[in-house]
């Protein structure tokens, strides 16, 4: 049996200032995701351990595979301005056309890899904060709890 725990959170004024910020800039980033099929605008914002914060929103194409997630922009992102330097947070929130954005939902399964090989690369755990544009918020103390059993550089040898 695998167990973690999380914490839940009644709205962003619970968090403290640093990931109250953080949310907020992710919030603010889904008004530049490049969504016009799913009309889903996912934005992850990531506070660095230098202190910068950086967004990646998700960036759809006609041609469904060729699309990336915001949490996989994210860390490119992060990977090319900031190489060498580690994420200390990610906040993942979403606004939708279609329904409303008043829960947390978390990364998808290719996502979830990404980040653990991220936490994997620098041996530092990411705390992963989770939340809609309103409503609850989730924080998890590390992106791995997402992906239970995932595949690491561990079976590689």
């Amino acid at each position: 049996i695998h167990h973690f725990e999380y914490e839940v959170f009644d709205s962003v004024e619970e968090l403290d200032e640093q990931d109250a910020r953080l949310l907020e800039r992710a919030r603010e980033a889904t008004a530049y995701a490049y969504a016009p099929y799913s009309h889903f605008h996912v934005a992850a914002a990531a506070r660095l351990e230098n202190g910068e914060i950086l967004a990646g929103t998700n960036q759809e194409n006609a041609s469904y595979p060729v699309g990336i997630c915001a949490e996989r922009t994210l860390l490119s992102a992060v990977s090319s301005v900031f190489p060498g330097t580690r994420i200390e947070s990610i906040a993942v929130t979403y606004n939708s056309e279609q329904i409303l954005s008043d829960h947390p939902v978390a990364p998808c399964g290719i996502c979830r890899q990404s980040l653990q090989e991220y936490e994997s690369r620098f041996a530092k755990p990411i705390r992963m904060i989770l939340s809609g544009m309103t409503g609850k918020v989730i924080v998890l103390p590390a992106a791995e709890l997402l992906l239970p059993f995932g595949f690491s550089n561990k079976e590689l040898g």
